[in-house]
């Protein structure tokens, strides 16, 4: 979802073309393929640990068509690779769902619940743009009620909302999804070409990483 025009053009084309051997062949290319920040952004990771953020949005129809892809890829990670979501807020009312992620985050749901929102917004159509649904989305998927509203107001994930939102406009975002790589790099699906090449540039950028580049 492009941030200026929120036109579903662009990326949901380019996640259909294909990763040919010749691209692959070829390398990825700074500028082209791919951006590196004018000033890099500190991470918040351990120790020897490789930062890479996925920039998303729930309503994003390209989002969830590249979650499964995520979801697959970031089970295969090696050791010293640690993903983190970032949800997107490129409007003010944005900021119900940013919150929504970092109450499943503290309560360890992500992994069991973020492909189920998506799916509820998607393939069942349901409005879930403020608290009240959020609420019913919760209850109806084992959360009740008093506890997502305690955590969705809670300090600790409104200060998460607004660090997601810094972290945005630090890495430039202009639409989503899009993938930051050790608070250094910077590539979407429109750089890219698709978002399964983008992929494969982060795995590059991380083998760049490595290298102290």
């Amino acid at each position: 979802m492009q941030r200026r025009t929120f036109s579903a053009l662009t990326l949901g084309a380019l996640t259909s073309l294909p990763f040919t051997p010749a691209l692959a062949q070829a390398g990825f290319k700074e500028g082209t393929d791919y951006y590196k920040l004018s000033q890099a952004v500190p991470t918040e990771t351990a120790k020897g640990k490789i930062e890479v953020l996925e920039f998303f949005w729930y309503n994003c129809p390209h989002c969830n068509a590249f979650e499964p892809a995520l979801s697959a890829w970031s089970k295969k990670l090696p050791k010293d690779v640690e993903l983190k979501r970032v949800p997107v807020r490129f409007r003010a009312e944005f900021e119900p769902q940013q919150r929504a992620f970092y109450v499943l985050e503290a309560l360890g749901k992500v992994e069991e619940l973020q492909a189920k929102m998506f799916a509820a917004i998607h393939t069942e159509h349901q409005t879930l743009t403020s608290l009240e649904p959020l609420q019913g989305w919760a209850e109806k998927n084992g959360i009740p009620k008093k506890q997502f509203t305690d955590v969705f107001n809670s300090f600790s994930v409104i200060g998460k909302a607004r660090r997601a939102a810094q972290l945005q406009e630090q890495f430039k975002v202009e639409g989503v999804p899009a993938l930051g790589v050790a608070g250094k790099f910077y590539v979407d699906g429109s750089l890219a070409g698709s978002m399964d090449r983008a992929l494969q540039i982060v795995d590059f950028l991380v083998g760049e990483v490595r290298k102290g580049r």
